[in-house]
């Protein structure tokens, strides 16, 4: 914890195995109270490996969900948990768990309650290896998605992320897609609800174990983006009425 804070790291995880162990011996446990992963039916052993190293709360799907999908039950299992913030990790080991601390202490002292690390900010993503078509459109959606949605930050496609319980319980994320535009349907939700969201600059790594999107499952998450944020748009302006604009039943906002 951090002052009474309860902090829970969550693994979305699709065929893990080989980085799972080197993803989670750097986790800050001197902060983390729980770890869970979510594993999305893997073709690997990535469950066997998570007993192994002694990860408590495993979660299996029985039909692969998609990365959305993974994420709703990262979350719905982190609050019932009693999480007060929630860290998105991924166990392919791209992002470094090192940059824990810095996260969740913007939180635990009420600084931000969203923060994200940001690959753009600095140069992690070429230096990291990331291709240069997907850096070209990392930057062509976040200029189009900062138009749109009158925001500033440098990128809204890391997947390292970290939310106060206030966030997630203000926003519909289980209404999103189970695929991989939940990521930006989430933030979208965020800026929507007017959260502020703080930036750390993060280095990333690509390597053949690291998993990563293809050319053609790129092409449909940029599509998938650029609807997103008209969507967003739209509603901000009354001219649409999306369902994961609303607000949650329970929700005191």
């Amino acid at each position: 914890m951090i002052g009474d804070k309860k902090i829970v790291v969550v693994l979305p995880a699709y065929n893990a195995e080989q980085t799972l162990e080197q993803t989670y011996s750097e986790i800050p446990f001197d902060i983390v109270d729980d770890v869970i992963l979510v594993d999305d039916n893997s073709t690997d052993d990535t469950v066997g490996k998570a007993k192994q190293i002694g990860i408590k709360h495993i979660f299996v799907h029985d039909i692969n969900k998609g990365y959305g999908g993974n994420q709703k039950t990262c979350y719905n299992n982190a609050l019932s948990l009693g999480a007060d913030i929630v860290i998105m990790l991924h166990p392919d080991y791209q992002y470094t768990p090192k940059l824990i601390q810095s996260m969740a202490y913007l939180i635990a002292n009420d600084v931000y309650q969203v923060v994200l690390g940001s690959r753009i900010l600095g140069r992690g993503a070429i230096k990291g290896g990331m291709p240069f078509y997907k850096y070209v459109f990392n930057r062509l959606l976040t200029f189009t998605q900062n138009v749109l949605m009158r925001q500033k930050l440098s990128e809204y496609h890391t997947g390292y992320r970290a939310f106060s319980k206030t966030v997630l319980e203000s926003i519909c994320y289980n209404n999103n897609s189970d695929d991989f535009v939940f990521d930006n349907q989430m933030l979208a939700q965020i800026c929507y609800a007017k959260f502020d969201i703080a930036e750390i600059t993060c280095p990333t790594k690509y390597f053949d174990e690291a998993s990563s999107i293809n050319f053609k499952r790129s092409v449909k998450y940029g599509l998938g983006v650029i609807g997103t944020s008209f969507s967003y748009f739209f509603n901000k302006i009354g001219l649409a009425k999306n369902k994961i604009f609303q607000k949650p039943e329970n929700s005191t906002e």
